[in-house]
């Protein structure tokens, strides 16, 4: 007897250029396709989506943890899909008349710069699970968002009239990364990191903002604290871009794990004696983790350390994408954790150079979110002992030492005024699981049945 049909959703191939941007930003859940084996015999059905136009790649994905519907983020559509793939709503993001020079946007002021029509890349896709609620940024007007009702894709507010509203203009996926974080009775807090591309003065790499309820709120957007000495933001200096050509932050992923909000980003190497000079193709580049505590509006709690895998020698330092989620009973036992504790599930190319053309080698790791948290208290703890430096040279711009202070650093240490923001350079190593020699392994995607990972 044959067992059920089920489908397998699948996504058109992306082409040589859009396919890397793929990978990096979306790594589709497509890898949760069913294949269901019953009686002795496989079935397997395929249905798939695509755009209007080819080049209109998808960018992001995110399925709702409730009714499985499925809202996808592209150049110029917003899409919700049922959980079969049809089309339920599309919601139009452009192309519009724009220019990246004009600062505010043209849809605040009149801008003298030659107007073309531009497309809209879609960069932040997220749930406000608590408002019923879709935040989607994209690439225009300085890289503006949206609030849409999740059931039509309505457009509930679309914020633009101050500079809080500007989130990039860079026009690249892969590069924004955001976080939600609910409270219970009370707005939420959205989380956000993004490339800056040059324009520092306009865009903080990381910054935390008000998620108001009330969608017409004048506090939408807001930076949660933002005073003449204080903010809950980070601007890169001006002067890490003078020495430091094409620098910037590209953030990967990002998430919500106990007390804290974690992004993982990847940057060039800045040394303690930074030079001018050299192109982004001669850079090195490191991947980080940046741990920051929920309720720390002033940002005390800062702390980036590098991460990566090794597996024979071979160093596998490039991140391509992450996920977060439980690791099974199997892994947990060989883990040492809980299999209610969370794991961080990582794809690396091999190196430290050429990020934006990695090398097909890549790697499947996994980290402990306990034992990454272990690693930031053991740096705390040093440093508050008075050991070493800082150690985050392209914020700081120099060697700035720890001060020494009788401060218990607990799990739940959020930080003073000083020793922050607190940087690292001990590699934070997670446990190889697979390798790969050629592109495939970039978009693994584990997922837990009965006791074992698959």
């Amino acid at each position: 007897m044959k067992g059920p049909r089920h489908s397998k959703r699948t996504f058109p191939p992306r082409g040589p250029k859009t396919g890397a941007l793929w990978r990096r930003s979306v790594w589709l859940l497509v890898t949760a396709a069913l294949v269901t084996v019953a009686g002795g015999q496989t079935s397997t059905a395929f249905t798939s989506f695509h755009p209007e136009r080819r080049e209109w790649a998808f960018d992001h994905l995110t399925v709702h943890q409730t009714t499985g519907a499925v809202y996808i983020g592209a150049v110029n559509r917003v899409y919700k899909l049922s959980g079969n793939l049809t089309l339920l709503v599309s919601h139009d993001t452009g192309p519009e008349d724009d220019n990246k020079a004009c600062y505010p946007p043209l849809i605040v002021q009149p801008c003298s710069e030659p107007l073309v029509s531009t497309n809209n890349v879609n960069k932040l896709l997220l749930i406000d699970y608590s408002q019923n609620r879709l935040l989607a940024c994209g690439s225009l007007y300085q890289g503006v968002c949206k609030l849409l009702r999740l059931d039509d894709l309505f457009i509930l507010v679309e914020p633009s009239h101050k500079k809080e509203h500007y989130m990039s203009s860079i026009n690249q996926t892969g590069t924004m990364y955001g976080v939600i974080v609910p409270s219970k009775g009370e707005d939420a807090t959205l989380f956000i990191g993004t490339a800056v591309d040059g324009k520092q003065d306009y865009f903080p790499t990381i910054s935390s903002r008000k998620l108001p309820r009330d969608p017409e709120s004048s506090a939408m957007l807001d930076y949660e604290l933002h005073t003449d000495f204080v903010s809950s933001l980070i601007k890169i200096p001006s002067d890490t871009l003078a020495l430091v050509s094409h620098f910037d932050i590209y953030y990967i992923y990002g998430f919500a794990s106990g007390n804290f909000v974690y992004f993982l980003t990847v940057q060039p190497e800045t040394e303690s004696n930074m030079s001018p000079g050299g192109s982004s193709s001669d850079h090195f580049y490191t991947s980080r983790i940046v741990r920051l505590c929920k309720d720390d509006r002033k940002f005390h709690s800062y702390v980036s350390l590098p991460v990566g895998c090794v597996r024979n020698g071979v160093e596998y330092r490039l991140l391509q994408a992450a996920y977060l989620a439980k690791p099974g009973r199997v892994l947990a036992a060989a883990l040492n954790i809980s299999a209610q504790d969370d794991v961080l599930f990582t794809v690396f190319s091999k190196g430290q150079k050429q990020y934006h053309r990695p090398p097909d080698d890549s790697a499947l790791c996994v980290f402990s979110i306990r034992h990454i948290n272990a690693r930031i208290k053991e740096r705390l703890q040093s440093c508050y002992q008075g050991e070493g430096n800082l150690e985050l040279n392209w914020l700081l711009g120099k060697d700035v030492p720890c001060t020494k202070a009788p401060v218990p650093i607990d799990d739940s240490f959020c930080g003073l005024d000083i020793n922050q923001p607190l940087g690292g350079s001990q590699l934070v190593t997670g446990h190889t699981l697979y390798e790969e020699t050629s592109a495939g392994a970039r978009c693994h995607l584990p997922k837990v049945y009965k006791r074992l990972l698959v």
